[in-house]
This record gives C-alpha cells, sequence and structure tokens, in this order.
C-alpha cells in the first residue's frame, strides 16, 4: 500500500477535486492511516461525493457504470483493457514493471490518458521517499472530468476504442477470427504429432 504521506495527498486531491469518486483502498490496520483514512471516510459519506471501498472491488460493474468518467490506474494491463473496452479516459500512476511503457502507450500513442506525474520506478510493495503531490493529482483529474476541447477529444478517442475493441470480439472479429485461427493450428499440430507418432510404431 502507498505510504502515509500518499494517502494524504490521494485523499485531498479526491476531496477537492469536487467531482464524486469512488476510491477501492486495501484493508488498513488500526494505527495513523487507518485512523485518517477512516476520518477521511466519515466525512466523504456525509457529504455524499465519495464512496471508499475496502479490499476487493467488482472493477468491471464499476467502471461500466454510466456514472462514471474517468479513472486512476497503475497502467496494469487487465484494468487498461478493461478501462478501454468501458470507452473511459484515465489518469495513469505507473509504478513498477512495464507500467511506465503502459502509460506512455496511453498518454502518447491512443492519447486517452493523463500522467498524474509519478516518475519514480518501484520495487513490488516497496516505496521511496517520491510522493505524488495533490496539486498534480488535482490537475489530471480536472483535465479528464473538465469540459475543455481536450477532454472532450480524449472521450471521443475512448469512445472510438471502445467500439473497436467490442467489435473486434463480435462473431467475424479480429480478435474472435485470430482465436479461431489459433485453435486450428493447435488441432493441426497435436494431428500431426498423432500421425508422426503412427507412423513410428508402423
Amino acid at each position: 500500500k502507498f505510504p502515509s504521506p500518499q494517502l494524504v495527498e490521494i485523499a485531498h486531491a479526491l476531496e477537492d477535486s469536487g467531482n464524486d469518486f469512488i476510491w477501492v483502498a486495501r484493508k488498513i490496520e488500526d494505527g495513523e492511516d487507518g485512523v485518517f483514512l477512516r476520518e477521511f471516510e466519515k466525512r466523504v459519506k456525509e457529504s455524499n461525493k465519495g464512496y471508499l471501498i475496502w479490499g476487493w472491488a467488482p472493477q468491471l460493474l464499476i467502471l461500466e457504470h454510466a456514472a462514471v468518467g474517468a479513472v486512476v490506474t497503475h497502467c496494469g494491463w487487465n484494468t487498461i483493457m478493461e478501462s478501454v473496452n468501458a470507452g473511459l479516459p484515465l489518469a495513469t500512476w505507473p509504478l513498477f514493471a512495464e507500467q511506465f511503457y503502459n502509460e506512455r502507450l496511453l498518454v502518447d500513442v491512443l492519447k486517452i490518458g493523463v500522467a498524474v506525474g509519478a516518475k519514480e520506478w518501484m520495487n513490488w510493495n516497496e516505496f521511496g521517499d517520491d510522493v505524488v503531490k495533490r496539486e498534480d493529482i488535482g490537475k489530471a483529474i480536472g483535465l479528464l472530468m473538465g469540459s475543455g476541447e481536450e477532454c472532450l477529444e480524449m472521450r471521443r478517442r475512448a469512445k472510438a476504442l471502445s467500439g473497436a475493441a467490442k467489435k473486434a470480439i463480435e462473431f467475424g472479429g479480429s480478435s474472435h477470427t485470430k482465436l479461431k485461427e489459433l485453435l486450428e493450428d493447435l488441432k493441426s499440430f497435436k494431428l500431426e504429432k498423432v500421425k508422426n507418432r503412427l507412423e513410428g510404431v508402423a
């Protein structure tokens, strides 16, 4: 999980954004983080502006809801694919592995993402001293949830990619066709192995 200073920055950025939000947070033990986040949860629940989910969340169900306007992601491939399929732009927050490369794809190539400003590559579950400030997080959220031309164009691209993704998995679509070809290749390979084995026995 994020260290305490980063949790504080995220909480303030979400609250200050003025947008409704869902924050999926890992279950935490009692302590400084727990007290802060529970007080934050109580405050945003009373204002009816935010909702915290502790632990696992039904991500696909959330992403496909009409009320959701954008996603903050660590740029893991599953979340990227699910967000693209749902037609949502993304605020990118990579941490480790291939996530920084995925961020460049979303921000520079597909142009459906806005970077929050994470610079430091992490080891798994280890965090350095780099803290993304609430102002930078808020700026990314503002770009994604605004009404300016840049935001609208990003949404149009995300919707177009969603349409292409859905079309690809339909009967006769590119993904459907390639999967069928793969299965046929595997069947042919297996039949060839069986044939060679039988010829060897004969």
